[in-house]
């Protein structure tokens, strides 16, 4: 809270002790006044001319004294507010400082931002706060026949929910809340249906699932301005949608599910809810787990395999096979094969290290105005693993595939029908 303005009773207080003793010193003491608190309050009740020559006008305070002939010429200012105190939910952020020539301060401009940590520790507490609130799946059956061994992980990344893109500006493809929503959706029946009746399936989402993270369309940590569709609450309600229909699919088919939410640059504090709302929603079903870790590096173990999520914004295919087996030693320690996963740059690239095999993995999303600079495709993956042999076989079906030929077109698309046909 700022800090009051000082009362007209208490600078003429000083004012009056002031004149009486001759002294700052002796009229502080008289007062029982810290000197540093005398010396301001008698600062002020000079800006209000209580020392004279006149006292100011109500709201004002004198700046300046000059001699004229014919009297004295007193230039009266508006007062400054009450002293700035930054709040606690916001910290320092831009400072802009007027200095003299000598270097000393004439005035400045201080900026303050709600502090990120505070805002995520936040939204943390209020979704452990609203758990108990959530109403909670009914255990779906379990399917009859799958192969014990076998794992199916369904790599979803950037998919940039919420994000807005023009075919005729970019040429990859439309691009809005509607159609990220089916194109999604789509994509898992297709893959599901072509995939093996593993028992164990990782729904692997990779970060960047929503394009943005609050009520402002823009990237949290640099606030690059971003091309959105939809208002947040929108956006919010589709992922939920999402993921529930998801879920139910994958739960259809296997009898174990992992769930991988990773922490990522577009949507850091969206990845914190969507993992503890589905660890919440899926509390009594037994098949499902969900990785609420809050870091940044994720690993599940099947058999003799060990597979690492990391969404690529920390570190890329060249270096993050170190920093996995750093902090998952054991799990690395104890298995025979490892695989890495990552998005991030919406390409799909594959690197054998010492280590493991790391695949960075392109996206089923439509590039904005500003991905457009760079050329990938849009796919995803189902990646299978055997327990003891490692990969066993993967299926691959891009957007063009899942959406069909009558492609969708977005929500801002000024074309005629004639046009887009004909496009």
């Amino acid at each position: 809270m700022p800090t009051p303005a000082l009362s007209d009773e208490f600078a003429r207080q000083a004012a009056d002790a002031f004149r009486e003793h001759g002294d700052k010193k002796a009229a502080a003491l008289a007062l029982g006044l810290k000197r540093q608190t005398f010396h301001t309050r008698l600062k002020i009740a000079a800006e209000r001319g209580m020392l004279g020559p006149a006292e100011t006008l109500p709201g004002y305070v004198m700046a300046s004294v000059s001699e004229k002939v014919g009297g004295k010429y007193i230039k009266q200012v508006k007062a400054p507010g009450p002293v700035f105190e930054i709040p606690p939910t916001h910290t320092t952020g831009k400072i802009t400082v007027n200095r003299d020539a000598d270097g000393r301060v004439i005035q400045d401009w201080l900026r303050v931002e709600p502090d990120k940590v505070a805002q995520q520790a936040a939204m943390r507490a209020a979704i452990a706060a609203f758990k108990d609130e959530i109403p909670r799946a009914a255990p779906i059956p379990a399917p009859s026949h799958t192969a014990e061994d076998l794992l199916n992980q369904y790599t979803i990344t950037d998919h940039h929910l919420g994000a807005l893109a023009w075919n005729e500006e970019t040429g990859a493809g439309d691009y809005d809340l509607r159609i990220g929503e089916q194109l999604i959706i789509d994509w898992f029946a297709a893959a599901i249906a072509q995939s093996p009746a593993s028992k164990r399936a990782v729904f692997a989402q990779l970060g960047d699932f929503l394009h943005y993270d609050s009520f402002k369309s823009i990237t949290p940590e640099h606030g690059h301005l971003l091309d959105s569709d939809s208002r947040y609450p929108k956006m919010v309600r589709a992922a939920i949608r999402i993921v529930r229909k998801i879920m139910k699919m994958l739960l259809e088919k296997h009898e174990e599910v992992d769930v991988i939410m990773c922490d990522a640059n577009h949507d850091p504090a969206g990845e914190v809810w969507l993992r503890e709302m589905l660890a919440a929603f899926y509390e009594d079903e037994p098949r499902v787990r969900v990785d609420t870790n809050p870091g940044t590096y994720s690993v599940i173990e099947h058999g003799n395999i060990s597979l690492f999520y990391h969404h690529g914004h920390r570190r890329g295919t060249k270096n993050v096979d170190s920093i996995l087996v750093g902090k998952f030693r054991e799990i690395y320690g104890r298995t025979r094969q490892s695989y890495a996963h990552t998005g991030h740059k919406h390409s799909d690239e594959l690197k054998t290290t010492d280590l493991m095999k790391v695949e960075q993995h392109e996206t089923l999303a439509a590039p904005d105005a500003y991905g457009s600079n760079w050329l990938s495709g849009r796919s995803a993956k189902v990646i299978t693993y055997h327990k003891d042999f490692g990969e066993d076989g993967r299926v691959i079906l891009s957007a063009a595939r899942v959406m069909g030929a009558s492609k969708m077109r977005a929500a801002n698309d000024n074309r005629s029908e004639e046009q887009a046909r004909a496009a």
